[in-house]
């Protein structure tokens, strides 16, 4: 952890007269790739076009709380954390049957699923779907394209109406600057959550092909 901290730190230089740095650490990693800034789709585009409403921030913040602090990973960024995430999340509900993350685009937020369920499904390329798994509350998705840039690995679809918490890259790249060690604490367990749930999906990838 301490590692990665210094990472963050050395990423957001200080401002002479001890002002906070300005952090573009995640929100500029994609055109750094040389990726078209017209083929990301942000939270707020996605958002409208699936007709995500607005949920009171105190409510997210609640149901978020509650699920965080019963996971094995992710309670190990204390009992203040989530009251200290509140501002860099959006919280909204999700209508049933829409495509919340498609496959293959390139997206820059996570979302983290408080109620309701999403199906995550690999498309082939002779058209069919295979389903990799149905995500609960408490499930994160979405957080490798934020960290690595990538493409997105599957098409995430809302099976009922759902509540989410959404954090984007500008949103992350605030918390380093203002919040480094609750950034540093985040990313440290999102990758160690990451690593895990690859694991499995490769298994079952692995077990679909034998």
């Amino acid at each position: 952890m301490k590692g990665l901290l210094g990472l963050i730190r050395q990423t957001t230089p200080a401002i002479a007269g001890g002002g906070h740095p300005d952090t573009f650490f995640f929100s500029t990693a994609f055109t750094e790739q040389g990726i078209d800034a017209t083929s990301l789709v942000p939270w707020e585009a996605r958002a409208n076009e699936v007709g995500a409403k607005r949920l009171p921030a105190e409510r997210g913040s609640k149901l978020l709380q509650a699920l965080w602090s019963k996971d094995n990973y992710m309670a190990r960024l204390g009992p203040d954390a989530v009251p200290r995430l509140e501002k860099f999340f959006d919280f909204a509900t999700l209508p049933a049957n829409r495509d919340v993350i498609r496959q293959d685009e390139y997206g820059n937020f996570m979302i983290v699923l408080l109620t309701g369920s999403i199906a995550v499904d690999r498309e082939q390329p002779w058209g069919d779907r295979l389903h990799l798994t149905e995500a609960r509350p408490g499930d994160i998705l979405g957080e490798m394209s934020l960290l690595d840039s990538g493409v997105r690995f599957s098409v995430c679809t809302s099976l009922a109406e759902c509540e989410i918490a959404v954090l984007g890259a500008q949103a992350l790249d605030e918390m380093m600057t203002t919040d480094p060690a609750l950034a540093a604490s985040l990313i440290a367990l999102l990758a160690r959550k990451l690593s895990r749930r690859l694991r499995v999906v490769s298994a079952r990838l692995g077990d679909h092909h034998s």
